[in-house]
Formats: C-alpha cells, sequence, structure tokens
C-alpha cells in the first residue's frame, strides 16, 4: 500500500514556506460544461479554470514578508505532494490578500500560475 497523504513543501524559485493543514490545487485544465436543450444534451462547451495552488503556511522571522509572499511575480511554484507527485506552476504570482493571524502565525497563500503541470 502507498502513502497517499502526509508531509507537503512548497516552494516560490528556491524559498522554501513553512506549511500548515490542507492545500489545495488545479492544473488550469478547462471545465466542460453541459449544452442542454428541451430535448436533451447537445453538447459541450469549455471554460477556461485558473491553474493555482492555495493553502496556509506559518509565518517565520526569516520570511521578508513583502518581498517573498506579498510581491512574487513570475516565479516557479512548487507542491510537493506526499504521494511523489509535484505541481508545478510556471510564472505564478502571488493572488492571495496578504492577511495575517496572531494566535499561530497562520498566512492563507494563493499563488496563480500562467500556466501549470503535474510531475510522477
Amino acid at each position: 500500500m502507498s502513502r497517499r497523504g502526509g508531509i507537503i513543501y512548497v516552494k516560490a524559485d528556491s524559498y522554501q514556506f513553512d506549511v500548515k493543514g490542507q492545500f489545495e490545487y488545479n492544473l488550469g485544465v478547462p471545465k466542460r460544461d453541459p449544452i442542454i436543450g428541451h430535448d436533451g444534451t447537445h453538447g459541450y462547451k469549455e471554460v477556461p479554470q485558473e491553474a493555482y495552488i492555495s493553502g496556509e503556511i506559518t509565518d517565520s522571522a526569516d520570511m521578508d514578508l513583502k518581498n517573498d509572499l506579498l510581491n512574487l511575480t513570475g516565479a516557479t511554484i512548487t507542491l510537493e505532494l506526499a504521494n511523489g507527485k509535484v505541481i508545478v506552476l510556471e510564472e505564478a504570482f502571488y493572488s492571495g490578500d496578504g492577511t495575517g493571524q496572531t494566535e499561530e502565525g497562520n498566512i492563507t497563500v494563493r499563488f496563480t500560475g500562467i500556466t501549470a503541470k503535474e510531475i510522477k
């Protein structure tokens, strides 16, 4: 039986964030929506989706919030999953709101990329 979940890593170029909790990702493949008529399904249309990685990190004394996160553009973001897969966002930028929380140093993050790929 193989490991499916657990320890993950998130990096922006060479900077590794302290990750916390659940992360989510989307490869940005177009979503298909059905076209329905009174006589049944006529086909489908494709609508674009955003390629992204989002989750929560923990702030640290060595992280420059403004430069390492809030002003991040043109970066390669990697999400290394416990099952061995790596999700790669290219030409990515920080698209969160930059709000931090003081109790545990949580910062919700969202990175949006121009393209994404899954490496096995």
